[in-house]
């Protein structure tokens, strides 16, 4: 059976749950892909928008791999970058070709929109370690520090000691 990539639009709300359902599989987080699943509404404004993209790998009717991106619009110069948020590809599938296929695909719609780059990042584990020899193939690895900074009060981390307030 052939793979085809098929980027996702607002009337694909049962196949944006398919692929959240494998992120949640695949990175052993059903409760954050699952647990609290968004409305058909909310999905459908958010695969219409303009700086989302979703992406699934469909052998037939299962979805086999999925992407989710976001490009970001700059200040500085009238042009975009993407940004790979997830990336998963089902366990008995893997090796066949699928990821690389979905940031093909990515590359698609980057040219498209314009975007004059596709940046991913990748967790510096064991785990990790596939998914940092296909981004190394495809692309240019820079190391980078990257923090999380909470959004809300008393949650640690951003604070007058290490800004320059």
């Amino acid at each position: 059976m052939s793979l085809v990539c098929r980027q996702l639009g607002p009337g694909d709300t049962g196949l944006m749950e398919a692929v959240s359902t494998l992120f949640g599989e695949v990175f052993d987080d059903e409760q954050t892909y699952t647990g609290q699943r968004p409305s058909t509404d909310y999905l459908q404004r958010l695969l219409g928008g303009d700086s989302f993209i979703a992406i699934a790998a469909l052998k037939g009717a299962e979805v086999v791999g999925g992407i989710a991106a976001y490009e970001l619009k700059k200040f500085e110069q009238e042009r975009s970058e993407i940004y790979i948020y997830d990336l998963a590809v089902s366990g008995s599938h893997r090796r066949e070709g699928i990821a690389t296929a979905l940031i093909e695909a990515v590359k698609k719609v980057a040219i498209e929109r314009g975007a004059f780059v596709i940046y991913v990042q990748a967790d510096t584990g064991v785990e990790d370690e596939p998914a940092i020899a296909l981004y190394t193939r495809m692309g240019q690895r820079e190391d980078v520090l990257h923090f999380d900074i909470p959004v809300t009060e008393g949650s640690g981390g951003a604070g007058k000691e290490g800004s320059k307030e």
